[in-house]
């Protein structure tokens, strides 16, 4: 009997021998599920899911918690989830506002915490 497991990414993976092996889908034009392979994100655009830092990488690279980067940022803490998750995809002004962060983000840190407070 073939054991199956879903994993949170979406791939399914065979159990043998307390190991996981990736199965190939069974539907065209779908990609194979490799553990290297990026998770499904179906916001995403082809180019979409490489050219942006991963957001699990910026926010432990900042040594911020997940409350913390969604508390300084202005989003909820599950809009950051879902991103690390590959649940969905910054867009718009937040891919631009990662994008930013990536390359300075104790200005961008620093600029936020400036417009929050009261004038």
């Amino acid at each position: 009997m073939q054991r199956l497991r879903l994993k949170a990414d979406g791939r399914i993976v065979e159990l043998r021998d307390g190991q996981e092996f990736p199965l190939a889908p069974t539907m065209p034009g779908l990609a194979l599920a490799t553990p290297s392979a990026s998770p499904v994100m179906p916001d995403a655009t082809p180019d979409e899911a490489g050219t942006l830092p991963a957001v699990r990488d910026l926010r432990r690279r900042a040594c911020l918690t997940q409350i913390e980067f969604a508390a300084r940022l202005g989003v909820p803490v599950e809009t950051i989830r879902n991103w690390e998750q590959g649940k969905r995809v910054p867009r718009g002004p937040a891919r631009a506002l990662l994008a930013v962060i990536a390359h300075s983000p104790e200005t961008v840190f620093a600029a936020l915490a400036t417009e929050s407070s009261p004038a």
